[in-house]
């Protein structure tokens, strides 16, 4: 593993698309997490946007996000099988290889595994000519699935080798369970981590949890779980694990700064890492070059 394996998400940036980019390769990253947002909200359309995307020299982590697909009936589901086609087809044309989707919060979802897991099938199975994989995470605030152990037997059931987990350390920090389970998740299927901070001790509610996941993560090394967050990095290395870290860190004071500024802190995050987790698989020269 070297800083390769590193990446930013847009979401963390202010700006055009372009300049995001940009700041982007400019501060030695390599990858960066594309939203659908950046595609469909770009001034000069979705071509233009594709375009600056694969001209930027940055490998797309993943394309984000597919919300509330599995569980539905009748319209409903017919209804987010058109959304989840559309989104494929926009993962494909900006390079990714790999959708993000995330659990239900819909009160219309059924509770039943059995039929949750019939639906990720069908959009694995819709995934598999483009090429795609399917990467699940476990929403903190999710109707049913809300944590790794229920989010794991989700994708046991679901059986597919395109279809696997997001690793979230907030929305794992989030909850009382922490990082319950992680032991149990085979490292093949671990498709993404993502990786923030958040500045409270504890989060006592729902609503107060989603607030904070939307406008107050930091980044790992900022934030009050530092010693977690590098915990979990080891576990994950010791696992096997050898795939992408994101920072996924929505923050509303970051997207008011420029953005040298935020990356420089990606930057540091970065060396902090690799400080903290003294092992082979992790960057550690290379973040030393960063420097």
């Amino acid at each position: 593993m070297n800083i390769d394996h590193f990446g930013m998400d847009t979401i963390t940036l202010a700006g055009p698309l372009e300049a995001k980019l940009k700041a982007v390769a400019d501060a030695g990253f390599t990858q960066i997490m594309i939203s659908a947002r950046d595609v469909l909200d770009h001034p000069g359309g979705e071509a233009a946007a594709i375009a600056a995307i694969r001209d930027s020299g940055l490998r797309v982590t993943g394309f984000q996000v597919l919300r509330d697909f599995e569980g539905l009936s009748g319209h409903l589901h017919a209804y987010k099988v058109d959304v989840a086609k559309a989104m494929l087809t926009m993962c494909r044309d900006v390079g990714s290889k790999l959708l993000l989707t995330v659990s239900s919060t819909l009160p219309d979802a059924s509770a039943d595994l059995d039929w949750q897991a019939r639906d990720l099938r069908k959009l694995a199975t819709l995934a598999m000519p483009f090429n795609i994989r399917i990467a699940y995470e476990p929403l903190s605030w999710g109707r049913y699935v809300s944590d790794l152990q229920s989010a794991w037997e989700l994708i046991e059931a679901v059986d597919r080798a395109n279809t696997g987990i997001v690793i979230d350390s907030f929305q794992m920090l989030a909850t009382a369970k922490g990082f319950a389970g992680l032991d149990s998740v085979y490292p093949d299927r671990i498709f993404l981590v993502q990786l923030a901070d958040f500045m409270s001790q504890a989060i006592h509610s729902l609503a107060e949890r989603r607030d904070t996941a939307r406008h107050f993560r930091v980044f790992p090394g900022e934030g009050v779980h530092t010693a977690q967050v590098a915990g979990l990095v080891r576990q994950l290395d010791r696992m096997g694990y050898r795939g992408d870290y994101s920072f996924e860190v929505y923050n509303d004071d970051y997207v008011q700064l420029p953005l040298s500024t935020v990356t420089d802190r990606a930057r540091s995050s970065v060396r902090w890492l690799t400080g903290q987790v003294a092992r082979r698989s992790l960057p550690a020269r290379h973040a030393a070059d960063m420097g």
